[in-house]
């Protein structure tokens, strides 16, 4: 940090260079320091006033006036700007105000087909702002300010260069506008997705694949809080249905192997609700003529004697099994299906169907 006085000449914070005026000492304007054939650059970071003087004939060594400036680069004999300095100033060294002239090459790009721009200085509006286009996509980024410094406006003006239809025809850039700050300003390139959408106004229906979900997102989503038994039992029905969907169609970079309940495959969401119906209400009859412990399904009979409703897992209709009975001879004993799970009297199948029934809805309907 630099302490920098006002020279005693100059009246006023306010100076001219061919035919421009040049506000000295704002803080954040830029200063040049001339070094023989280097001129340092530095930022006005601080300023100030002395206290009066005691007597008239008083001098003060720095003047009344003052400021201090960070130095942040110079320009050497090949008139480049580079952010760094090679040497320091010392004392009595002159401080000359910024022009435009000075300031485009701190600012002008190196190469022009690497930058875009997003807006103008403040300090000289005549002068674009550019952004290093390799640089923001190829690295995290974040716009800050107080409110409203711009940043939906910046952000705006970054969209809007990165999406140029001539300049860049194949860029693809997803936002996610929480507050709808940006379909106006990009509506000529840009598609609209809403869970509600305005129809009139051009919007689509936002639609997310539950199967794209991650395990945890999808077991709070259709299931809510579950214990551990009942957790392990619904990723293992998972990861069978997306080895079954698997195994129907191939997906490139997933195989068998390395197949996770997390693994982005789709799979049946009706299914896994009527294999947990089955599992937790399911009820079995010995077969006739059988061992007891060949058994089969116990549904409700019609009067033609065949089951009343085998259930349908696409359109959510559960099936209809005959009551528990343990008295009566053995071949008319109905019990409990006997599946070796951790799932059985948790509910699974009932907190699917009423947590995840509007999705179920939109599938039956589709």
């Amino acid at each position: 940090m630099y302490p920098v006085s006002l020279a005693s000449e100059t009246a006023t914070g306010l100076s001219f260079y061919k035919g421009e005026s040049y506000r000295i000492g704002q803080v954040g304007s830029f200063v040049r320091i001339p070094l023989g054939y280097t001129s340092l650059f530095g930022i006005v970071s601080q300023v100030g006033a002395g206290a009066a003087p005691k007597t008239e004939g008083e001098i003060h060594p720095w003047g009344n006036q003052w400021l201090k400036v960070q130095l942040v680069g110079e320009r050497g004999r090949a008139g480049k700007f580079e952010r760094g300095v090679s040497q320091h100033p010392t004392i009595n060294d002159a401080v000359h105000i910024v022009t435009e002239e000075d300031l485009r090459e701190i600012y002008g790009p190196g190469d022009p087909v690497d930058f875009v721009t997003v807006g103008q200085l403040a300090s000289a509006e005549s002068i674009p702002a550019l952004v290093n286009i390799n640089k923001l996509v190829t690295r995290h980024s974040a716009v800050v300010g107080t409110t409203g410094a711009g940043k939906s406006t910046t952000v705006a003006g970054l969209l809007a260069s990165l999406t140029h239809p001539t300049r860049y025809p194949s860029a693809r850039i997803v936002v996610l506008d929480i507050h709808g700050e940006y379909a106006k300003a990009l509506a000529d390139r840009s598609t609209v997705f809403r869970v509600a959408p305005d129809v009139g106004k051009g919007e689509k229906q936002l639609r997310i694949p539950f199967w794209a979900l991650s395990f945890d997102e999808l077991i709070n989503l259709s299931f809510g809080k579950l214990g551990e038994q009942p957790l392990a039992a619904v990723a293992d029905a998972i990861v069978a249905l997306k080895r079954e969907s698997l195994g129907n169609k191939a997906r490139e970079g997933i195989t068998e192997e390395r197949l996770t309940v997390d693994s982005p495959v789709p799979f049946c969401i009706h299914k896994l609700w009527f294999d947990f119906y089955q599992r937790e209400h399911g009820t079995v009859v010995p077969k006739p003529g059988a061992t007891a412990d060949d058994v089969e399904s116990a549904y409700v009979l019609g009067p033609d004697k065949k089951p009343a409703q085998l259930g349908d897992a696409m359109s959510v209709t559960a099936p209809q099994y005959r009551t528990v009975k343990t008295t009566g001879v053995a071949h008319e004993r109905v019990q409990l299906r006997r599946i070796s799970t951790h799932c059985s009297q948790t509910g699974l199948a009932a907190h699917l169907r009423s947590r995840f029934w509007t999705c179920l809805e939109c599938l039956r309907r589709s």
